[in-house]
Protein backbone atom coordinates (compact mmCIF):
# COMPACT_ATOMS: atom_id res chain seq x y z
CA UNK A 1 0.00 0.00 0.00
CA UNK A 2 1.33 3.44 -1.27
CA UNK A 3 2.28 5.41 1.26
CA UNK A 4 -0.10 8.84 1.94
CA UNK A 5 2.07 11.78 0.56
CA UNK A 6 3.09 14.63 2.96
CA UNK A 7 0.86 17.47 2.05
CA UNK A 8 3.86 19.58 3.80
CA UNK A 9 4.97 21.93 1.21
CA UNK A 10 2.28 21.39 -1.40
CA UNK A 11 0.50 24.19 -2.89
CA UNK A 12 -2.73 24.84 -2.13
CA UNK A 13 -5.96 24.14 -4.04
CA UNK A 14 -6.92 26.62 -6.82
CA UNK A 15 -8.38 29.68 -5.49
CA UNK A 16 -6.30 29.83 -2.28
CA UNK A 17 -3.62 32.22 -1.64
CA UNK A 18 -0.03 31.19 -0.48
CA UNK A 19 1.16 32.42 2.64
CA UNK A 20 3.51 36.21 1.83
CA UNK A 21 1.31 36.59 -1.41
CA UNK A 22 -0.77 39.62 -1.98
CA UNK A 23 -4.11 39.22 -3.51
CA UNK A 24 -5.17 41.15 -6.87
CA UNK A 25 -6.36 44.28 -4.62
CA UNK A 26 -2.24 44.43 -3.59
CA UNK A 27 -3.38 43.75 0.13
CA UNK A 28 -0.97 41.77 1.83
CA UNK A 29 -3.35 38.56 2.60
CA UNK A 30 -3.80 37.94 6.50
CA UNK A 31 -4.21 42.05 6.70
CA UNK A 32 -7.23 44.11 6.90
CA UNK A 33 -7.94 45.88 3.74
CA UNK A 34 -8.12 49.49 2.92
CA UNK A 35 -11.01 51.32 1.83
CA UNK A 36 -10.31 54.57 -0.26
CA UNK A 37 -13.27 57.05 0.45
CA UNK A 38 -15.22 58.82 -2.35
CA UNK A 39 -16.53 62.47 -1.85
CA UNK A 40 -20.44 62.42 -1.84
CA UNK A 41 -22.41 64.03 -5.07
CA UNK A 42 -23.73 66.31 -2.26
CA UNK A 43 -20.59 67.82 -1.21
CA UNK A 44 -19.25 68.19 -4.70
CA UNK A 45 -21.90 70.85 -5.27
CA UNK A 46 -21.58 72.64 -2.09
CA UNK A 47 -17.94 73.14 -2.66
CA UNK A 48 -19.06 74.31 -6.29
CA UNK A 49 -21.56 76.68 -4.69
CA UNK A 50 -19.37 78.22 -2.63
CA UNK A 51 -16.64 78.54 -5.20
CA UNK A 52 -19.23 80.56 -7.28
CA UNK A 53 -20.55 82.76 -4.51
CA UNK A 54 -16.84 83.95 -3.33
CA UNK A 55 -16.52 84.39 -7.35
CA UNK A 56 -19.55 86.52 -7.52
CA UNK A 57 -18.77 88.40 -4.28
CA UNK A 58 -15.33 89.08 -5.88
CA UNK A 59 -16.98 90.41 -8.93
CA UNK A 60 -18.84 92.58 -7.16
CA UNK A 61 -16.47 94.17 -4.90
CA UNK A 62 -13.84 95.20 -8.30
CA UNK A 63 -17.56 96.43 -9.63
CA UNK A 64 -17.96 98.68 -6.29
CA UNK A 65 -13.98 99.56 -6.37
CA UNK A 66 -14.52 100.76 -10.17
CA UNK A 67 -17.80 103.19 -9.57
CA UNK A 68 -15.86 104.33 -6.23
CA UNK A 69 -12.57 104.97 -8.07
CA UNK A 70 -14.47 106.79 -11.34
CA UNK A 71 -16.90 108.82 -8.66
CA UNK A 72 -13.72 109.60 -6.78
CA UNK A 73 -12.00 110.25 -10.31
CA UNK A 74 -15.31 112.50 -11.00
CA UNK A 75 -15.27 114.59 -7.21
CA UNK A 76 -11.61 115.60 -7.84
CA UNK A 77 -12.34 117.07 -11.15
CA UNK A 78 -15.37 119.07 -10.33
CA UNK A 79 -13.14 120.40 -7.07
CA UNK A 80 -10.07 121.11 -9.16
CA UNK A 81 -12.56 122.73 -11.76
CA UNK A 82 -14.11 125.34 -9.16
CA UNK A 83 -10.53 125.92 -7.75
CA UNK A 84 -9.51 126.87 -10.68
CA UNK A 85 -13.02 129.35 -11.68
CA UNK A 86 -12.62 130.29 -7.89
CA UNK A 87 -9.25 131.32 -8.49
CA UNK A 88 -9.33 132.59 -11.85
CA UNK A 89 -12.22 135.03 -10.27
CA UNK A 90 -10.34 136.08 -7.06
CA UNK A 91 -7.31 137.11 -9.51
CA UNK A 92 -9.28 139.18 -11.50
CA UNK A 93 -11.34 140.51 -9.04
CA UNK A 94 -8.53 141.51 -6.54
CA UNK A 95 -6.05 142.97 -9.61
CA UNK A 96 -5.76 146.38 -9.71
CA UNK A 97 -8.20 148.53 -12.39
CA UNK A 98 -9.72 151.79 -12.63
CA UNK A 99 -12.30 152.60 -10.49
CA UNK A 100 -16.22 152.87 -12.39
CA UNK A 101 -17.96 156.06 -11.99
CA UNK A 102 -20.62 153.64 -9.55
CA UNK A 103 -17.77 152.51 -7.63
CA UNK A 104 -16.56 155.95 -7.37
CA UNK A 105 -19.56 157.95 -6.21
CA UNK A 106 -19.99 154.64 -3.63
CA UNK A 107 -15.94 155.79 -2.15
CA UNK A 108 -17.20 159.25 -1.80
CA UNK A 109 -20.61 158.21 0.04
CA UNK A 110 -18.18 155.56 2.14
CA UNK A 111 -15.85 158.12 3.68
CA UNK A 112 -18.38 160.87 4.00
CA UNK A 113 -20.93 158.33 6.05
CA UNK A 114 -18.38 157.37 8.18
CA UNK A 115 -16.44 161.15 9.09
CA UNK A 116 -18.33 161.77 11.88
CA UNK A 117 -16.65 158.34 13.72
CA UNK A 118 -13.35 158.21 11.81
CA UNK A 119 -12.26 162.39 12.77
CA UNK A 120 -11.85 163.40 16.11
CA UNK A 121 -14.43 165.69 17.95
CA UNK A 122 -12.55 168.85 16.41
CA UNK A 123 -12.48 167.46 13.02
CA UNK A 124 -16.33 167.89 13.17
CA UNK A 125 -16.15 171.22 15.12
CA UNK A 126 -13.22 172.95 14.43
CA UNK A 127 -11.69 175.07 16.83
CA UNK A 128 -12.32 178.38 14.55
CA UNK A 129 -14.64 178.35 12.39
CA UNK A 130 -14.83 181.40 9.61
CA UNK A 131 -17.77 183.30 8.81
CA UNK A 132 -18.62 186.64 6.81
CA UNK A 133 -20.12 189.36 8.85
CA UNK A 134 -21.11 192.82 8.19
CA UNK A 135 -20.23 194.04 5.16
CA UNK A 136 -18.80 190.95 4.09
CA UNK A 137 -16.03 190.85 6.46
CA UNK A 138 -14.72 187.76 7.11
CA UNK A 139 -14.59 187.24 10.77
CA UNK A 140 -13.81 183.77 13.29
CA UNK A 141 -16.19 182.04 15.38
CA UNK A 142 -14.62 180.46 18.45
CA UNK A 143 -15.34 177.33 19.86
CA UNK A 144 -16.62 177.46 23.43
CA UNK A 145 -16.90 173.83 24.02
CA UNK A 146 -18.23 170.14 22.81
CA UNK A 147 -20.73 168.43 24.61
CA UNK A 148 -21.20 164.56 24.87
CA UNK A 149 -22.34 162.50 22.34
CA UNK A 150 -26.32 161.97 22.95
CA UNK A 151 -29.71 160.48 21.38
CA UNK A 152 -31.21 162.57 18.65
CA UNK A 153 -34.50 162.56 20.49
CA UNK A 154 -32.46 164.15 23.49
CA UNK A 155 -31.35 166.66 21.40
CA UNK A 156 -33.67 168.51 19.49
CA UNK A 157 -37.18 169.49 20.20
CA UNK A 158 -39.77 167.01 20.36
CA UNK A 159 -41.57 168.14 16.64
CA UNK A 160 -38.04 167.41 15.22
CA UNK A 161 -37.43 165.07 17.22
CA UNK A 162 -40.21 161.96 15.89
CA UNK A 163 -39.31 163.21 12.38
CA UNK A 164 -35.12 162.02 13.04
CA UNK A 165 -36.42 159.07 14.74
CA UNK A 166 -38.83 157.66 11.71
CA UNK A 167 -35.81 158.22 9.57
CA UNK A 168 -33.07 156.10 11.49
CA UNK A 169 -31.31 159.03 13.46
CA UNK A 170 -28.58 157.29 14.85
CA UNK A 171 -26.81 159.97 16.83
CA UNK A 172 -26.57 164.05 17.70
CA UNK A 173 -23.79 165.61 18.00
CA UNK A 174 -23.43 169.36 19.26
CA UNK A 175 -21.17 171.93 19.85
CA UNK A 176 -21.36 175.61 21.04
CA UNK A 177 -19.31 179.07 19.21
CA UNK A 178 -19.27 182.53 20.13
CA UNK A 179 -19.26 185.02 17.49
CA UNK A 180 -15.58 187.39 16.96
CA UNK A 181 -17.05 190.51 19.13
CA UNK A 182 -18.32 187.37 21.53
CA UNK A 183 -21.84 188.91 21.43
CA UNK A 184 -23.94 185.96 19.99
CA UNK A 185 -23.74 182.50 20.78
CA UNK A 186 -24.42 180.13 18.24
CA UNK A 187 -24.85 175.94 19.10
CA UNK A 188 -24.88 173.77 16.20
CA UNK A 189 -26.12 170.21 16.46
CA UNK A 190 -24.90 167.63 13.85
CA UNK A 191 -27.58 164.67 13.62
CA UNK A 192 -26.27 161.49 11.70
CA UNK A 193 -28.50 159.74 9.68
CA UNK A 194 -27.82 156.23 8.10
CA UNK A 195 -27.56 157.06 5.00
CA UNK A 196 -28.01 160.28 2.20
CA UNK A 197 -31.33 159.16 0.91
CA UNK A 198 -32.97 158.99 4.72
CA UNK A 199 -31.65 162.70 5.28
CA UNK A 200 -33.42 163.94 2.08
CA UNK A 201 -36.23 162.27 3.22
CA UNK A 202 -36.32 163.18 6.97
CA UNK A 203 -35.52 167.30 5.66
CA UNK A 204 -38.56 166.84 3.51
CA UNK A 205 -40.80 166.57 6.80
CA UNK A 206 -38.86 168.59 9.13
CA UNK A 207 -41.08 172.02 9.86
CA UNK A 208 -39.78 175.23 8.78
CA UNK A 209 -40.66 176.85 12.38
CA UNK A 210 -37.55 179.09 12.88
CA UNK A 211 -38.40 178.47 17.03
CA UNK A 212 -37.61 174.53 17.38
CA UNK A 213 -34.59 172.60 16.02
CA UNK A 214 -31.57 171.62 17.92
CA UNK A 215 -31.35 172.60 21.59
CA UNK A 216 -28.56 174.66 23.12
CA UNK A 217 -25.68 173.50 25.20
CA UNK A 218 -24.25 176.08 27.93
CA UNK A 219 -20.87 175.46 29.54
CA UNK A 220 -20.58 177.34 32.79
CA UNK A 221 -17.90 179.49 33.42
CA UNK A 222 -17.90 180.71 29.87
CA UNK A 223 -19.98 183.44 27.23
CA UNK A 224 -22.72 181.07 26.81
CA UNK A 225 -23.53 179.89 30.00
CA UNK A 226 -26.69 182.14 29.52
CA UNK A 227 -27.99 180.54 26.66
CA UNK A 228 -31.02 178.16 27.19
CA UNK A 229 -34.30 177.06 25.05
CA UNK A 230 -35.75 180.65 25.58
CA UNK A 231 -32.47 182.44 24.62
CA UNK A 232 -33.31 181.07 21.07
CA UNK A 233 -33.70 183.81 18.30
CA UNK A 234 -33.65 181.64 15.36
CA UNK A 235 -33.31 178.16 14.56
CA UNK A 236 -32.64 176.55 10.84
CA UNK A 237 -30.88 173.15 9.30
CA UNK A 238 -29.18 172.34 6.15
CA UNK A 239 -28.32 169.10 4.95
CA UNK A 240 -25.02 167.70 3.77
CA UNK A 241 -24.57 163.75 2.70
CA UNK A 242 -26.07 162.00 5.83
CA UNK A 243 -26.10 164.87 8.12
CA UNK A 244 -28.61 167.09 8.91
CA UNK A 245 -26.78 169.93 10.32
CA UNK A 246 -28.94 172.13 12.91
CA UNK A 247 -28.00 175.50 14.06
CA UNK A 248 -29.36 178.03 17.08
CA UNK A 249 -28.14 181.26 17.89
CA UNK A 250 -29.14 184.03 20.61
CA UNK A 251 -27.38 186.43 22.40
CA UNK A 252 -24.73 185.94 25.57
CA UNK A 253 -26.10 188.43 27.44
CA UNK A 254 -29.29 186.18 27.75
CA UNK A 255 -32.06 187.97 26.33
CA UNK A 256 -34.98 185.90 24.82
CA UNK A 257 -37.21 185.54 22.02
CA UNK A 258 -39.76 187.44 23.63
CA UNK A 259 -37.64 190.10 24.42
CA UNK A 260 -36.62 190.91 20.71
CA UNK A 261 -38.66 193.11 18.50
CA UNK A 262 -39.49 190.74 15.75
CA UNK A 263 -37.88 193.36 12.91
CA UNK A 264 -34.85 193.53 15.21
CA UNK A 265 -34.21 189.29 14.96
CA UNK A 266 -34.83 189.69 10.97
CA UNK A 267 -32.36 192.46 10.39
CA UNK A 268 -29.85 191.36 12.91
CA UNK A 269 -26.56 189.95 12.32
CA UNK A 270 -26.87 187.32 14.31
CA UNK A 271 -28.44 185.07 12.21
CA UNK A 272 -26.51 185.51 9.33
CA UNK A 273 -23.21 184.56 11.43
CA UNK A 274 -24.83 181.02 12.83
CA UNK A 275 -26.13 179.89 9.62
CA UNK A 276 -22.83 180.81 7.66
CA UNK A 277 -21.29 178.81 10.69
CA UNK A 278 -23.52 175.87 10.21
CA UNK A 279 -22.69 175.87 6.72
CA UNK A 280 -19.34 175.44 6.94
CA UNK A 281 -19.59 172.88 9.52
CA UNK A 282 -21.56 171.17 7.17
CA UNK A 283 -19.18 171.49 4.26
CA UNK A 284 -16.22 170.21 6.15
CA UNK A 285 -18.58 167.29 6.79
CA UNK A 286 -19.87 166.91 3.17
CA UNK A 287 -16.81 168.21 1.54
CA UNK A 288 -15.94 165.26 -1.38
CA UNK A 289 -12.86 163.33 -0.97
CA UNK A 290 -10.13 162.86 -3.16
CA UNK A 291 -11.02 159.16 -5.24
CA UNK A 292 -7.97 157.27 -6.13
CA UNK A 293 -8.41 156.38 -9.70
CA UNK A 294 -7.82 152.70 -9.22
CA UNK A 295 -9.17 149.75 -6.98
CA UNK A 296 -5.48 149.12 -5.30
CA UNK A 297 -3.97 153.22 -5.03
CA UNK A 298 -2.97 155.08 -8.02
CA UNK A 299 -1.48 151.74 -10.01
CA UNK A 300 -3.83 150.70 -12.50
Amino acid sequence: MKGRRSVTGLPRAEGEATQGNRNPLGATTGRRSRVRSWPAAGSRRRTEAKERAELALLQQGVRNRRVFVTLLGVIIAVSAVVVLLGTVGMVAETRSRPLTPAEQNQYKQEEIARRWQAWPASGVFPEEVRYLGLDRAQQYARRVGIAPETECAKGVDASVAGVLQNHGCRTMLRATYIDQTASFVITVGVAVLKDEASRISAAEELTQDDRVGVLPVAFPGTVSERFGPDQRQRTGWVGAGPYLVFSTAGYADGRTRAAIPPEEILHSELWPAAKSIGNQIAYFLADPPKVPPCTQGNVC
